[in-house]
């Protein structure tokens, strides 16, 4: 299952928000979402667990968390709209 981690200071790096998910399972990637000019953090990122059991337990340990003076918005992440697919 992949989460959206958002609300992420613009400090936070993959490896950074990796080391945040570790506890709650064996994480798939980890990834902060980056402007494509500048290369700075947008806020938010995403990461994914081998299982939903994991992901639950890093959405129940990580949700509210503060990190850097911000609190972590953490949830499922949901499909874009803008995928260029449709269902």
């Amino acid at each position: 299952m992949k989460l959206y981690v958002g609300n992420l200071s613009k400090q936070v790096n993959d490896s950074q928000l990796n080391e945040l998910a570790t506890p709650y399972g064996k994480i798939l990637s980890a990834n902060v979402a980056t402007e494509r000019n500048s290369g700075e953090s947008k806020g938010f990122g995403f990461v994914e667990f081998a299982t939903d059991a994991e992901a639950n337990a890093a959405i129940t340990g990580l949700n509210g968390r503060e990190v850097n003076g911000q609190a972590l918005k953490v949830n499922e992440s949901k499909p874009r709209k803008d995928a260029g697919f449709s269902r």
